[in-house]
């Protein structure tokens, strides 16, 4: 593009000389006259602005050109994970009852790190399982596996039985509710982001899920309610507000498996009691997942598997827990008092 540009210039302003020396030969020889010759200066100024025009034009299909090639690479790039050609439909109603049988994985940017290595666990329908550890522990990864993302690399994932391999994507997926750490806000109004858990849901059922949520008072406060524009990304809305929406949605959803990816990590106090409430209503009758750094968001949980470097080091309730020792009894000195520790 520099190139070009040097080339043009030089053409064009090559060009408007040559007219002018040209010409003024002409008109000392008396074979023009001045009016001709400026006439002739103007279509070569003419001339010269399309030449230069033609060339930016030029250069941004250059551009276009390049961006394209992208694009065809994105759109030609095959997905690793596949459905099967006869997939299974997992059985309805869902029980929810998540299997992970020696499960080791390796992302595909770090395959010399386990993210998980030899993982077994058993969620029983309607048990609520907080998993806990420091960050890298492979906590998230739990998820990203259950939604297959991706596939392990050694072991299987079952849910009621049925693998995942074998079953849609879409399919199981409809039994699986997920709030994530960064939730997802489309550039739409309140409204259509919570029915998006269930587009079929009427104005009443948005509104109890928002209310649920912990979401309908600040949604009454925008401008136009319910119909407000969020903006791309939920620019109108701060962190917290962002993840009652994507609660409400989950709750809306109504799905038999619900999986928490730090649900409550950027509300207030207040905020995160309400959510919680919320939340340990939702919970009830169904399988859950509670991926926490927030220790005091999970005590309530049946029970609470510890993770350290893609590895399960520990399981039971939070007394247990506690009294065991360990990592988890750490974790707890670190974010409660001695007192409180005690008293629990």
């Amino acid at each position: 593009r520099a190139a070009m540009t040097v080339i043009v210039i030089f053409l064009v302003f090559a060009g408007v000389v040559g007219v002018l020396w040209i010409g003024a030969r002409d008109v000392r020889a008396g074979a023009m006259s001045p009016g001709e010759l400026v006439q002739f200066v103007i279509y070569a100024v003419m001339a010269a602005g399309s030449v230069a025009a033609l060339s930016e034009i030029w250069g941004e299909l250059q551009r276009a050109a390049g961006a394209t090639e992208r694009l065809v690479e994105l759109l030609g790039a095959s997905d690793s994970v596949r459905d099967p050609v006869a997939p299974v439909t997992l059985p309805r109603p869902a029980k929810g009852e998540i299997v992970f049988e020696g499960v080791t994985f390796h992302y595909p940017t770090r395959p010399d790190q386990s993210a998980l290595e030899g993982v077994d666990l058993h969620v029983r329908p309607g048990e609520t399982v907080a998993l806990v550890g420091p960050s890298g522990a492979g906590k998230t990864t739990v998820i990203q596996l259950l939604l297959r993302f991706y596939d392990p690399d050694l072991g299987r994932i079952t849910i009621d039985g049925v693998a995942l391999p074998d079953m849609a994507r879409n399919d199981f997926r409809r039994a699986i509710a997920l709030v994530p750490q960064d939730p997802v806000i489309f550039a739409a109004s309140a409204r259509e982001n919570i029915r998006y858990g269930r587009p079929d849901a009427t104005d009443a059922e948005v509104e109890a899920a928002a209310r649920a949520a912990a979401a309908h008072d600040f949604i009454l406060d925008l401008p136009e309610g319910y119909a407000s524009f969020l903006g791309e990304r939920g620019v109108m809305l701060s962190g917290g507000q962002k993840q009652r929406v994507a609660i409400a949605r989950a709750i809306l959803r109504d799905a038999p498996i619900l999986l928490l990816d730090e649900a409550t990590s950027a509300l207030d106090a207040e905020s995160e009691r309400a959510v919680q409430r919320a939340v340990d209503v939702l919970a009830e009758g169904r399988t859950t997942l509670i991926v926490a750094h927030r220790l005091a968001t999970v005590k309530k949980a049946d029970r609470i598997v510890v993770f350290d470097r893609g590895r399960i080091v520990a399981s039971g309730t939070h007394d247990d827990l506690v009294a065991e020792g360990g990592l988890y009894a750490r974790l707890a000195r670190l974010q409660f008092t001695e007192g409180a520790v005690a008293a629990e």
